[in-house]
């Protein structure tokens, strides 16, 4: 499945590095500016190298880098052609990418750096697929090909595509249980970019946005560097996450946009020698990916004096559905609907709940995707009738702010009733000796589940399991309260700091 959608009109989302001026700086990595012009000659070459490598039309290109001008350079290039990017977690486990390369069959593959140890351990043999591997950096070892070298191609011009041609699979757990490959087309990218501009504030000409989110992600593909060069801006693109250096790098550059996920902003509010002037450039701090606890949002605010705006998305909305940027805070609130899509809450039949109630959240609109690559039975099951069924539970009040509850696959069933890890996870966070915390149902003889906690102390807390328990009694019904709770060095998150809660039972058990 490639081509969806009306044939009479042809686009390609490549076309957004387009039409700025050539002496702006586009990207800066590793210290190194990349101008719009430099930028585009760049990408047009690499067009020309990747046709001659024999990438065409639908051809699949995984792309192993991390944040760096290589991925963003190979990305554009890539969808350029009417071809379709895979972008992948470099620093997946071998066995992981075997699988995720099985399933999407690659033409050719872009290798960069950080890959290289996860990449020994790929068995090429096993993916027939695969007709080029591309090296970003570093020796090309027999057999293999050069990025730099196919720069140097002949340019090949864009080719236009049907709006529903595939741009990008996208892997994600997201709404249908294992990880599986989106399809996001050109139409898709393209709309959830026009909608994020609906916003009352969003990126602009001439600012410089903090791109610390992983590029194989998509927040940090369209929201991140799609609406960034369509507008633009200028992107300083960070390999990996330090709290110190991060400051240095947003004073430094005089960074306009910060957005992030959860454990960022939370690295920010325990680095006490931080000073309160270290974003006094940013006009626009941003949160997405998972939920932001409230008491964070306003420590963050209290020492640095910038609010943070949360939003509300998901892979398969392209992503983003909600955002408060620019609007008055209001605690645990994701903001508004963006202009441009259809949303319900709605309850276990299909009907919109009252003002207040919680529901499940249905998404309708151009930047909803195009299904699950190879996977019918799973796309049936979330794409019904033109709405996306998210199975995230939200509330929405009567101004139309939307606050999420939980997912509903996360729901835990004790007795009958209903239990929200959020909402558990909430109260023993308000714990002072509590640093994270994740919660989910396991198996009771009697209640059908019950709910175990996971908790990380804050450096040198002392508490233990029973005034845990006793905590949250204060605040919870009985049957809401953990009948468990272990003491554990981390919790399991995902590249974007999100809780992956199936992975909870395997976490380390601290001293």
């Amino acid at each position: 499945m490639t081509d969806v959608g009306d044939a009479s009109e042809r686009v390609n989302l490549a076309h957004l590095i387009e039409g700025h001026d050539a002496d702006r700086v586009a990207l800066i990595s590793r210290n190194r500016e990349t101008t719009y012009g430099v930028l585009r000659e760049q990408v047009a070459g690499l067009r020309g190298g990747l046709a001659a490598a024999g990438v065409g039309h639908g051809d699949r290109v995984a792309i192993l880098c991390g944040n760096n001008r290589y991925f963003v350079v190979t990305y554009l290039a890539t969808i350029g052609l009417g071809a379709v990017a895979v972008p992948l977690n470099p620093d997946s486990p071998g066995p992981e990418l075997q699988h995720e390369l099985g399933t999407v069959e690659p033409a050719a593959v872009v290798v960069g750096p950080h890959a290289l140890p996860s990449w020994s351990h790929v068995d090429l043999e096993a993916l027939p697929s695969v007709r080029s591997v591309i090296v970003a950096e570093g020796d090309a070892p027999e057999g293999t090909l050069h990025l730099a070298d196919l720069f140097e191609h002949e340019p090949v011009p864009i080719v236009d595509v049907e709006p529903g041609h595939v741009a990008v699979l996208m892997f994600t757990s997201g709404t249908a249980g294992p990880p599986r490959a989106a399809m996001l087309s050109h139409r898709n990218l393209m709309a959830n970019i026009e909608q994020d501009l609906t916003a009352r504030d969003h990126t602009v000409e001439g600012d410089v946005v903090y791109s610390v989110l992983p590029l194989f992600h998509i927040f940090g593909l369209n929201v991140v560097l799609g609406v960034a060069l369509t507008v633009g801006a200028t992107i300083v693109l960070v390999q990996r996450f330090d709290p110190a250096t991060a400051a240095q790098s947003i004073v430094r550059r005089q960074v306009t946009i910060v957005p992030g996920a959860p454990p960022m902003w939370i690295a920010f509010c325990h680095f006490d020698e931080l000073p309160s002037d270290s974003f006094k450039s940013v006009r626009l701090a941003l949160s997405g990916a998972s939920r932001l606890s409230p008491a964070v949002a306003e420590r963050f605010e209290e020492r640095f004096g910038i609010p943070i705006y949360e939003g509300y998305g998901l892979t398969e909305a392209s992503p983003v559905v909600t955002s408060s940027a620019g609007m008055p805070t209001r605690p645990g609130s994701v903001g508004r609907v963006l202009v441009g899509m259809d949303v319900r809450v709605v309850d276990e039949h299909g009907q919109d709940v009252p003002v207040g109630d919680a529901g499940e959240v249905w998404v309708r609109g151009e930047n909803v995707f195009l299904g699950y690559w190879n996977e019918r039975e799973a796309t049936d099951r979330v794409l019904v009738d033109g709405w996306l069924h998210t199975g995230d539970i939200a509330t929405v009040d009567h101004d139309g702010y939307m606050y999420l509850v939980d997912r509903a696959k996360d729901l835990i069933i004790v007795s009958g009733f209903n239990v929200f890890p959020a909402e558990v996870e909430a109260v023993l966070r308000s714990h002072p000796a509590v640093a994270e915390v994740g919660v989910l149902g396991v198996p009771h003889p009697h209640h059908g589940e019950a709910v175990k906690a996971y908790v990380v102390l804050t450096d040198g807390a002392d508490v233990d399991e029973d005034s845990l328990i006793g905590h949250a009694l204060d605040y919870l019904a009985r049957y809401k309260c953990p009948s468990k709770v272990v003491f554990v060095d981390e919790l399991p998150r995902s590249a974007t700091g999100k809780l992956i809660r199936r992975e909870l039972e395997g976490t380390i058990i601290g001293d």
